[in-house]
This record gives structure tokens, C-alpha cells and sequence, in this order.
């Protein structure tokens, strides 16, 4: 496997070598002082160019960075494609490295979000902006609205009897895709909020709650493990009640910080329909 210092020689030579790439940025994992250093982190770059099309035209150019084990353009796979012109190549190599390449367009160059995470490797014309020290404070949670409390509250217990629905009528499919995904996607916005309030809104859960172990405490870890389930209806059930009982905790700390209304009737509401549905036989006619 190439080392991080052979990587970077790849794609700074190739720069500074072709007159259309007149800057180059790397951002992500690999600049993030508080990321884990490991051999799967990517190499986020951005070339800033003159003209894309002429890279586009020849699919080729990027083998000058290694053997693929797999390559992916997003940009192409769109429709429409993207409307501010970028384009990216996705590649992943067969000695385990992996660059994420994104070629930019100068005239974009003022319209990038700024990126907290981002390093300056080449600027032959003076054109970026001075970045301060690369750091994590654009992934940090920030405090929620009332009104973006309220939404998750109410959507976690709206769709939570969708996935009772699924198990009851045996459809294990339908009532994981619901669980796992909009159940949980405000599960996951709440521990974002949790966790910022406990640290000040200066420490990131990382990316789909990576580091969440990090910043809770051992019985809340735990709670949260006990939502992930196998394909086995009960223990889906399971996970189910698991996941109320954590966002019930997390939500009403978070609504008493920040001075929200936590909905204590829809919880109590749906929490006893839940384990109505789950008690409910199989053979009955009526749900009441």
C-alpha cells in the first residue's frame, strides 16, 4: 500500500505538471485534527481548473494515480446532472487507497461553502483565500430551533407506528426500512442535539454518529445498541421499544435545556399503541 506521502505526491505533481489546474485543496479525514488516523481514510482533493470538459474528454488521464480496484462518477450517474459544472472521480485502487477528486471550476471559486476542513496544497495564481488551521467546527451540532425540535419529536412518533404495522402484519421489510431509516434518521438528529448540549456545541458525534461512544454515558451506549436488531420480528420489536425509551430520554433532557415543550401526550399516546399492536393476535378482526 502507497503511503499518505506517495499519495500526495501523486496528486500534487500531476498539478503542478498540467497548465488547467491552477489550485489544489484537500479537505475530510485526512486534514480533521480530531479524526482517528487509519489506512481507510480517503484523500479528499479539489482540483480548481481552466477547463473540465478537456478531462472529461479523455477518461484515461486518471490513471496516472494507480491501479483500479473500482471507479465511480457520481456526476454521471445524475439526472439531471449537477448544475454547477463540477465533476468527480471516485476512485478506489487496489492497494487500498482511495481518492475522492473533485474537479472544480474556477468560476465556482466563489461560491464555495466554507469548509472548516480544508488545506491549501497548491495555489500557483494566489487565488484561494487564506484558510485558517484546518479544524471540526463545521460538523458540529448546532443548537436545535423550536420548531426544529418540535418536527423531530413529532416525526419520530408519527412514523413509529408504521414500522408496528410492518411486524404485526409479518412484512419485515417494510417495518425495517421504517425503523432503520426514519425512525432512526430522528433518533440520530437527537443525540446530535444531545451531544452538543453536553459539550458546549464545540465536539462532533461524527459522521452517522461514529464517535457517539465517546460522548455518552455507558448506559445511554448501550440503550442505543439495543436498537439495532436482526431480521427477527420480537427482536425488532425490541429495538423498536428501545429506540422510544432512548429518544424519550434524550428529548425531554434537550427540551428542558433549551426550554422546549417536550410531547409528553403523543409519546404516551403512541408508546401504548405500540405495545397494544404488539400484543395484538394475529387472528384479530379489529385493532380496538
Amino acid at each position: 500500500m502507497r503511503s499518505e506521502l506517495e499519495m500526495l505526491d501523486l496528486i500534487l505533481n500531476f498539478a503542478r505538471n498540467d497548465e488547467r489546474v491552477r489550485a489544489v485543496i484537500l479537505n475530510g479525514s485526512r486534514v480533521n485534527p480530531e479524526a482517528p488516523k487509519d489506512f481507510f481514510q480517503d484523500f479528499d482533493a479539489v482540483y480548481f481548473v481552466t477547463d473540465i470538459e478537456s478531462f472529461k474528454a479523455d477518461p484515461d488521464w486518471i490513471e496516472v494515480f494507480g491501479e483500479l480496484m473500482i471507479l465511480q462518477l457520481p456526476d454521471d450517474m445524475s439526472d439531471p446532472p449537477p448544475e454547477d459544472g463540477s465533476y468527480g472521480y471516485l476512485m478506489q485502487f487496489r492497494d487500498g487507497n482511495r481518492i475522492d477528486l473533485t474537479l472544480e471550476p474556477l468560476k465556482n471559486l466563489d461560491q464555495r461553502e466554507d469548509d472548516s476542513l480544508t488545506l491549501t496544497l497548491l495555489d500557483k495564481d494566489g487565488i484561494l483565500p487564506k484558510y485558517p488551521p484546518p479544524n471540526n467546527s463545521s460538523s458540529y451540532p448546532k443548537p436545535p430551533t423550536a420548531k426544529q425540535f418540535f418536527d423531530c419529536t413529532n416525526e419520530f412518533w408519527w412514523v413509529s407506528p408504521y414500522v408496528a404495522k410492518g411486524l404485526w402484519r409479518r412484512e419485515i421489510t417494510y417495518a425495517k426500512y421504517m425503523l432503520d431509516l426514519f425512525v432512526r434518521e430522528q433518533l440520530m438528529k437527537m443525540l446530535d442535539w444531545y451531544v452538543g448540549m453536553e459539550t458546549g456545541f464545540n465536539k462532533s458525534p461524527g459522521k452517522m454518529g461514529k464517535y457517539l461512544e465517546k460522548f455518552l454515558a455507558p448506559e445511554l451506549w448501550e440503550l442505543l445498541l439495543r436498537t439495532y436488531s436482526d431480521a427477527d420480528y420480537e427482536h425488532t420489536w425490541q429495538a423498536l421499544f428501545a429506540m422510544g425509551d432512548l429518544f424519550r430520554k434524550l428529548a425531554i433532557v434537550v427540551a428542558q435545556h433549551f426550554g422546549f415543550e417536550y410531547p409528553y401526550g403523543d409519546d404516551g399516546r403512541v408508546s401504548a399503541h405500540l405495545r397494544h399492536v404488539h400484543d395484538l393476535p394475529r387472528e384479530a378482526k379489529e385493532m380496538y
